[in-house]
């Protein structure tokens, strides 16, 4: 709950995880000895701005999911796992679908997106409280170059203007739902959530997030993962030692 209102989490885990190459679902990978999903669910688990969090899983992966994850690790907050669609736009929809209906706002957020900072899910919410609509994310640091179908370069935009949307998306949670009936409707295909509420008309505002909140999704990322892991066990023993070893 925050200022009287009450927050809920989709976290998306339904992907096919054909980048990861692992033969399993990348969610269920493990880092320091955890699988991700469960890293991810942690965090909002913990988290005193937080309600309710709703899974959204592959059928088949459902009972593994509430023996493996929600009960070997005693998460309170999680009220649902539901099945997942076709693509992830139908995933999240299953999770709206599944939401309390005392939810005021929303984030969506994908399950292997483990290291999200308390910092940003309380900018997230204030953000949705301040603009109805927001998202998390960072300027990209690379130039981007836009191509046609023959791989040449068409134009290159703005860097200045260019920034990577990570999650969580957050939402007032009638918008949301809105957005998704106006996209079912009008037969809109996005890869995003805010990209929906675009669409129906509502402007969505980017809030600065942070670059460590990756999204694990090549092999490549793991060796990132184990990165971050260490430096944050790294700072963790600073601050346990007044900062100094």
């Amino acid at each position: 709950m925050y200022n009287g209102n009450f927050v809920s989490v989709i976290i998306a885990s339904a992907g096919m995880s054909n980048r990861m190459g692992s033969g399993v679902n990348k969610q269920f990978i493990l880092i320091d000895n955890k699988p991700i999903l469960a890293h991810t669910i942690e965090k909002f688990d913990r988290s005193k701005y937080i309600d309710e969090i709703v899974v959204v899983a592959r059928a088949t992966e459902i009972e593994y999911c509430k023996k493996e994850i929600i009960k070997k690790y005693g998460f309170k907050k999680v009220t649902n796992i539901v099945k997942g669609g076709k693509e992830r736009q139908d995933s999240i929809y299953n999770g709206i679908l599944a939401l309390s209906e005392k939810s005021d706002i929303v984030l969506t957020h994908d399950g292997a997106r483990p290291f999200l900072r308390e910092e940003l899910i309380l900018k997230g919410i204030e953000g949705v409280i301040k603009y109805g609509a927001c998202v998390i994310g960072v300027p990209v640091k690379d130039t981007i170059k836009v191509v046609d179908e023959n791989n040449k370069v068409h134009h290159t935009p703005n860097r200045a203007l260019l920034w990577a949307a990570q999650t969580p998306q957050c939402f007032k949670t009638d918008l949301l739902k809105k957005g998704y009936e106006y996209a079912n409707f009008e037969g809109i295909v996005a890869t995003d959530d805010s990209s929906l509420v675009e669409k129906y008309g509502h402007p969505v505002m980017m809030i600065m997030g942070s670059y460590d909140n990756i999204k694990i999704t090549t092999p490549e990322d793991l060796i990132i993962a184990e990165s971050i892991l260490k430096n944050i066990e790294t700072n963790k023993s600073n601050d346990d030692f007044g900062g100094v070893l």
